[in-house]
C-alpha cells in the first residue's frame, strides 16, 4: 500500500483541482509530458489525470472561455507534492532533458520547491518537503522563508541511484493550492470560519498561509498581484474548482469563497 505524505493525512486536504481551458486536450498533454500523468478519464470536453490512481486534475475545455487574468482573484498555483526529495531530484533532471522554461526555484526551510506555469496561465510549483520533524516554530508560526534553491545539493540526492524519470511517482499528491485574492484578512477569516483552517504562517500582510493538523500549508492566499479584486468571472479560463477530502464529514458540501472560487468538501 503506498504511504502518502504527511500533508494528505491531516484531518483535511486537498483532493483534486479543477482547471477551464480553452484546449483541454493541449493543456492534459502538457501536464502529461511535465509529471507523467496518466489519463484515467474522459467525458466530452472534460479530461482528468492522475498519478499512482489518484486523481490530481480535471480540466474542462471550452473554446468560448476568456483568457485568465493574472490581476484578478483566481489560482495562483496547483502544487504538486513528490514522495521523495529523490523524486524531485529527478524530475529536475527530466525538466532539463525536456528543456521546460523554469520560473523559479526556491528553498522553503520546509520544502523545496520549483515554479512554471502552464500554457493556459496557471502556475505550477512542484516540490518536495523536509522530514516534518526538522520544521522550526518562531512566535507561534511554521518557519517558512524563500531562499535560492541549492540545485548542485538536489542533484546530489540521486547520485548513485535510478535518476530517470519514469512519471509520477505513486503517493503524489496536490500538497496544496495557492489563491490570488482581494484581501488576505479576508481570506483568512473565511479559511479559518467556513473551513476550520488553522493559520501557519503570515508573510508581511501581503500573504497568509492556512492548513489542516499541522501541515505547512494546504492553503495560501495573496495579493502580490490582485489586491482589491472583487469576484472572478466565471467565463474564464483558470480555476474551476478545488476539491478537499475530510474525515469528520459524512456528506459532500460545496461552498464559494468570497471570490467566487469554489471550495467543494468531500468525505476521506
Amino acid at each position: 500500500m503506498t504511504t502518502l505524505p504527511f500533508s494528505a493525512t491531516t484531518p483535511v486536504s486537498v483532493g483534486r483541482v479543477g482547471l477551464r481551458a480553452r484546449d483541454a486536450g493541449g493543456l492534459a498533454d502538457f501536464y502529461k509530458d511535465l509529471l507523467g500523468l496518466t489519463e484515467t478519464r474522459r467525458s466530452g470536453d472534460t479530461i482528468a489525470l492522475s498519478a499512482g490512481g489518484r486523481e490530481l486534475l480535471e480540466i474542462e475545455g471550452s473554446a468560448t472561455l476568456k483568457p485568465d487574468d493574472p490581476n484578478s482573484a483566481g489560482l495562483y498555483h496547483t502544487a504538486f507534492l513528490l514522495p521523495e526529495r529523490a523524486d524531485l531530484a529527478r524530475w529536475t533532471q527530466h525538466a532539463i532533458d525536456r528543456k521546460f522554461r523554469i520560473d523559479g526555484a526556491s528553498d522553503h526551510d520546509v520544502s523545496e520547491a520549483i515554479y512554471l506555469t502552464d500554457p493556459e496561465g496557471n502556475g505550477i510549483e512542484i516540490y518536495a518537503d523536509r522530514p516534518r520533524d526538522t520544521w522550526t516554530m518562531e512566535s507561534g508560526e511554521v518557519v517558512m522563508r524563500t531562499e535560492r534553491l541549492d540545485f548542485g545539493a538536489l542533484m546530489r540526492e540521486i547520485e548513485g541511484k535510478p535518476a530517470q524519470w519514469r512519471g509520477a511517482p505513486d503517493g503524489t499528491v496536490v500538497g496544496h493550492v495557492h489563491f490570488r485574492v482581494g484581501a488576505v484578512g479576508e481570506a483568512e477569516q473565511w479559511w479559518n470560519g467556513e473551513m476550520g483552517f488553522d493559520t501557519m504562517r503570515h508573510r508581511d500582510n501581503v500573504a497568509v498561509f492556512l492548513s489542516s493538523g499541522g501541515y505547512h500549508h494546504h492553503v495560501g492566499a495573496n495579493i502580490w498581484h490582485s489586491r482589491g479584486a472583487g469576484a472572478r468571472p466565471a467565463d474564464t479560463t483558470g480555476l474551476a474548482f478545488v476539491e478537499f477530502r475530510a474525515r469528520e464529514i459524512t456528506a459532500e458540501r460545496e461552498l464559494t469563497d468570497p471570490w467566487g472560487n469554489v471550495i467543494r468538501v468531500l468525505p476521506a
